[in-house]
C-alpha cells in the first residue's frame, strides 16, 4: 500500500519570496524602533521656551521677611551729603557808640550735612504685590540724619570789640548756630531731600527688579 502525503516540500522560488519578505519585516521594524527612538530623543532635548522657564525665577507669591530685610541694607545707599560753607556775621549795634560798646563777630562756618531715608522702619505691610509682579513700596520721605561742623576749618575770622566791653561770651556760639541753619538751608535749597528720594526709588527698584519682579512703583508717604 502506498501512502501519499500531502505536504510536498516548498519549491526555491517559494523559499526565496518568504526569506525576501522576513527580511523585509525586519527592516521595517528596526526602522520603527530607531523612528520611536529619534522621537523620543527629539522630545528629550529642551526647546528655547523651556530653557527660559527653567532659567526664570519662580514666581513671588509675597514679600517676605528676607526681601524686607535686605531692603533695609541699602540704607547707605539711599543717603546724600552736602559739604557747604558759609561766612556769617553776627554781633550788637550800639549806633553812635559802637566804638565803645560794640561788639562783633565775623566766623567762616564748613559742615557737612546728610540726608536719607529710614529704611529701618520699612515694614511688610509696606509692599503690596499684584498678581503680575509689580511691587508698590511706600517709603517716609527723607529727612536730614546729621550736620557735622568741619571744626578745623570753621573758625573766627575776625572779632571787634568796643574799647568800653570785654564782649559777650555767647556771641560765638551764636553765630555758631545761625551758621549751622545757613548751611543747612543751603542744603535743602539744593534739593538735598528729593536727591535722597531718588537714590532710594533706584536702589530700591533695581534690587526688587533683580528679584525677578516684573515692575516696581515707589511712593512716599505724606
Amino acid at each position: 500500500m502506498t501512502v501519499h502525503d500531502t505536504h510536498q516540500a516548498p519549491s526555491r522560488s517559494t523559499l526565496l519570496t518568504f526569506l525576501v519578505g522576513a527580511l523585509l519585516a525586519a527592516v521595517v521594524g528596526v526602522g520603527a524602533m530607531v523612528a520611536s527612538g529619534v522621537s523620543q530623543l527629539v522630545d528629550a532635548v529642551p526647546t528655547p521656551a523651556d530653557l527660559v522657564a527653567a532659567l526664570a525665577p519662580e514666581p513671588y507669591e509675597k514679600i517676605g521677611p528676607v526681601v524686607v530685610e535686605s531692603v533695609r541694607d541699602l540704607a547707605s545707599l539711599t543717603t546724600v551729603e552736602m559739604v557747604e560753607f558759609t561766612i556769617v556775621e553776627k554781633g550788637t549795634d550800639q549806633g553812635w557808640l559802637e566804638w565803645a560798646r560794640g561788639d562783633r563777630v565775623r566766623l567762616m562756618a564748613v559742615a557737612a550735612i546728610g540726608a536719607g531715608v529710614d529704611l529701618a522702619a520699612v515694614q511688610t505691610s509696606d509692599f503690596r504685590l499684584s498678581d503680575d509682579g509689580v511691587v508698590t513700596v511706600t517709603l517716609p520721605h527723607a529727612e536730614l540724619q546729621y550736620v557735622d561742623v568741619d571744626e578745623e576749618a570753621t573758625q573766627v575770622i575776625d572779632r571787634q570789640k568796643g574799647l568800653l566791653t570785654k564782649g559777650e561770651p555767647q556771641l560765638e556760639s551764636e553765630t555758631r548756630r545761625l551758621a549751622d541753619t545757613i548751611l543747612t538751608q543751603s542744603a535743602l535749597d539744593k534739593g538735598i531731600l528729593e536727591q535722597a528720594e531718588e537714590n532710594a526709588s533706584t536702589a530700591i527698584s533695581n534690587f526688587l527688579l533683580g528679584l525677578g519682579y516684573s515692575r516696581v512703583i515707589v511712593d512716599f508717604d505724606g
